[in-house]
């Protein structure tokens, strides 16, 4: 939604108003405030409608995260073994 809204902002400028249009949004206040708003706005969408819905976002995430940070050792695991295979070592 946000990318659809950016897109729609930047489609009728020409590439050298670009760079000017972009640049404020790339400051810490921009960013702050942006965060700021998004807290707000799901503060305001789940944590006041007494929705279950952040302890999903919470157990996900915490999946999704677990993975990612595992990633790379099974990874090499996988590789190491391919590789005796391959060798018909260990």
């Amino acid at each position: 939604m946000a990318m659809r809204r950016f897109y729609n902002e930047i489609k009728g400028l020409k590439v050298k108003e670009v760079p000017d249009h972009v640049k404020p949004m790339l400051s810490l206040d921009f960013v702050k405030k942006s965060l700021q708003k998004g807290l707000d706005n799901y503060h305001a969408k789940y944590i006041q409608t007494s929705s279950i819905d952040p302890l999903y976002h919470v157990c996900f995430g915490g999946m999704i995260f677990s993975y990612l940070v595992a990633l790379p050792e099974e990874r090499r695991h996988l590789e190491h073994q391919q590789h005796a295979k391959e060798h018909g070592g260990h």
